[in-house]
């Protein structure tokens, strides 16, 4: 394709903007790189459970096309009368860490990346349930793996179920999560009782070779937990 028939970044800016408004009402940087085809969503989840050091380094255009696209984006914003609403950004780890998005770390190019714009027709009442919902910490993600001969990071077991952390896999133990039990999925009224009287859980995964993706397995839960929510 010549460059003088290449759609303009802020046209491709804009629809992308526009698209995820129309969907959800509210659009954050994250839905402009990915209607863009800059960002994969795997490799979104991988950034959001701690795996990657920042967002930029997978996102698959030079760090001055990014800067404009986010200009843009800001610009499209104003324009249209969209309230900001800075959001905070944690990894689905034990740890909870905050997230970076950018290589350099700069203060104000992370609240850029963290501001999501609101559209006006939403009631306060409902910008506010957004806001909270968006900054609520992610439910913590654990995998059952393929391979077997995993080994954890920080002792060198393995076992049945494993935590990703920066350095590596790491076992249930060592995360302080051992104690938990599995719920299989399957029976969603007990899983809603387990869950609001569980003061830790985490979602179980497994990767599907066929779909391509990572699927629900369950929860693991507080023992007692789960047996209070039986009883009932």
């Amino acid at each position: 394709m010549s460059r003088k028939n290449r759609v303009p970044l802020a046209d491709r800016v804009a629809r992308a903007a526009e698209t995820a408004l129309a969907a959800r009402l509210v659009v954050s940087s994250i839905d402009i790189l990915l209607e863009l085809g800059w960002l994969d969503p795997e490799a979104v989840e991988r950034w959001r459970r701690g795996q990657i050091g920042c967002l930029e380094e997978v996102v698959r255009t030079n760090p001055p096309r990014i800067s404009e696209a986010m200009r843009l984006f800001r610009s499209w914003a104003v324009a249209k009368g969209l309230s900001a609403s800075e959001t905070v950004y944690v990894a689905r780890t034990v740890g909870r860490q905050r997230l970076r998005f950018s290589r350099s770390g700069n203060p104000a190019i992370e609240a850029s990346y963290r501001t999501h714009w609101v559209s006006p027709e939403l009631s306060e009442k409902k910008r506010e349930r957004l806001a909270e919902k968006a900054s609520r910490a992610p439910e913590l993600v654990v995998v059952q793996p393929l391979n077997a001969e995993w080994r954890c990071h920080r002792c060198g077991g393995t076992g049945d179920l494993l935590i990703m952390e920066n350095p590596g896999p790491a076992c249930l133990r060592c995360v302080g999560l051992g104690d938990l039990e599995f719920l299989p999925a399957g029976d969603a009224l007990l899983t809603r009782r387990v869950k609001a009287n569980s003061t830790r859980h985490a979602v179980v995964v497994r990767f599907s070779t066929t779909r391509g993706r990572y699927e629900r397995q369950g929860l693991l839960v507080e023992p007692q937990a789960l047996a209070d929510a039986r009883r009932t």
